[in-house]
């Protein structure tokens, strides 16, 4: 491994200056053109990610824009290593303070959406590809990097990819938590319509939130009412410990909440603007179907005023965040994202939604089941042992409410980028990776990539 360490510290600042390049690309998906299903920059980035893979003299494909591979070595397509990582990136958002495609580097971190999550382990995985290339280590199955440009919307990236082409059995994305997550929960898009109460308050529009696995840090409402309505509201956001700012006009009120941004899979870990906005709704009088979401789902995470709750031993509990919500023409339409544990039963939870709803209806807007693989198999017992080479760190699996590319394979998990103490960055506003982070993932990479695909001692 000597020869391979001593090739990345010689790529390191090249493996910068590429991240940039790719973070400047704003391939948030977009209206689609010729070529470009998700759009023009998600085109854009794909081709340039390509490119570079050519250059370090590795074989691509693309497939007409949806994704593209990049293969070291020669052999089986379906015995291949595969690493799966993704181009496109989520919306901006709100609160930023640095330019979020400028991707400037301030004291040993690179700034911009899309660097954390997950362009910046994309790079680390090609940069560790190339050092096993030129370090001359002899392979015995071939290594596939697959970058597609959808996964923040639905993966539809990689299931055209899977039409088109063969996937491999068995390998990784760098696109969550170390050590190695052998467990992803299931995910649920919850749909809520309802008809607005003709008594009590009277929200006449409110449009929040563009997609469903991003907690919204910013909510805009306009409600009928005046000065003293303002006022209140003002208030009640005092006493519930949140920012609230109100404009007034022509016998409407303009209520702003500001919460915290990140990713639906942890909740908890932020502050829902819609969530804030149903609370000062309930607080102003609302009645009917916008009480009962405030009073269901308001600022909690786990589902328990709706009769969801569950958790259990393999994956932890149910987490729920209200992230899309569109008021207009007196009806109320809102997506709520779940993550929901192995054991549970996506089907019992609509019945029980249904049940205990009186003024909402709730359907399916998109389920996908959970993942699982054995922590006994080759795959897991040796990326746990690339990642304790580097870092020292326990070898230990661990289950996410996250959804990641690894669900693609037969045997896939999720393997890094974030290491355990560090921040989590992806989907806020002032994303960030440090250096550091992309460096020490490539290194462990290169070892996973040995340790899975290299010839044995005995070959």
């Amino acid at each position: 491994m000597d020869k391979i360490e001593q090739l990345l510290l010689q790529y390191k600042e090249e493996m910068m200056e590429t991240l940039q390049k790719w973070v400047r690309i704003p391939s948030v998906k977009d209206e689609p053109a010729s070529g470009a299903p998700f759009g023009v920059e998600a085109r854009r980035a794909l081709d340039t990610a390509m490119a570079d893979c050519e250059k370090f003299g590795l074989k691509t494909e693309i497939f007409d824009g949806y994704a593209g591979h990049a293969d070291l070595g020669e052999g089986n397509t379906r015995d291949a290593l595969a690493i799966l990582a993704h181009l496109d990136v989520v919306p901006v958002g709100d609160g930023w303070t640095k330019e979020p495609f400028g991707a400037e580097r301030i004291d040993g971190k690179i700034y911009g959406r899309g660097t954390s999550d997950d362009k910046g382990p994309a790079v680390a995985a090609l940069y560790a590809m190339r050092a096993v290339k030129e370090a001359g280590i002899p392979l015995r199955r071939k290594v596939r990097l697959i970058l597609g440009c959808d996964e923040e919307c639905g993966s539809s990236d990689i299931a055209y990819y899977k039409k088109m082409t063969e996937m491999p059995r068995s390998g990784f994305s760098p696109d969550a938590d170390y050590p190695v997550i052998n467990i992803e929960k299931g995910g649920s898009h919850i749909r809520f319509d309802g008809d607005l109460s003709e008594e009590g308050l009277q929200v006449l529009s409110m449009q929040v939130g563009e997609r469903a696995n991003v907690v919204p840090g910013f909510a805009s409402a306009l409600v009928e009412g005046d000065e003293d309505t303002a006022k209140k509201a003002e208030e009640v956001g005092k006493q519930l410990g949140f920012p609230v700012k109100t404009t007034l006009g022509n016998g409407a009120v303009i209520i702003e909440t500001t919460g915290v941004t990140g990713h639906a899979a942890m909740p908890e870990h932020w502050r829902n603007a819609i969530g804030q906005m149903l609370l000062i709704f309930k607080a102003l009088g609302v009645q009917g179907a916008l009480l009962e979401m405030a009073d269901a789902i308001g600022m909690t995470y786990h589902g328990e005023n709706l009769g969801i709750a569950m958790r259990d031993d393999i994956s932890g509990a149910l987490t729920g965040s209200l992230d899309i919500i569109r008021i207009e023409h007196g009806h109320v339409t809102a997506i709520m994202d779940v993550r929901y544990p192995v054991l549970f039963s996506p089907e019992r939870m609509y019945e029980l939604l249904n049940q205990r709803l009186r003024y909402l209806k709730a359907t399916d807007d998109h389920t996908r089941p959970p993942h699982f693989v054995s922590d006994q198999t080759e795959l897991v017992q040796e990326l746990l042992e690339a990642y304790h080479e580097v870092t020292g760190g326990e070898k230990k699996t661990i289950a996410i409410g996250g959804g990641t590319y690894a669900q693609s394979m037969e045997e896939g998990v999720a393997f890094g980028a974030l290491f355990p103490g560090e921040v989590e960055m992806a989907h806020q506003a002032d994303e960030f990776i440090t250096e550091e982070s992309v460096f020490q993932n490539a290194r462990i990479f290169a070892r996973a990539i040995v340790r899975l695909a290299g010839k044995k001692s005995e070959e």
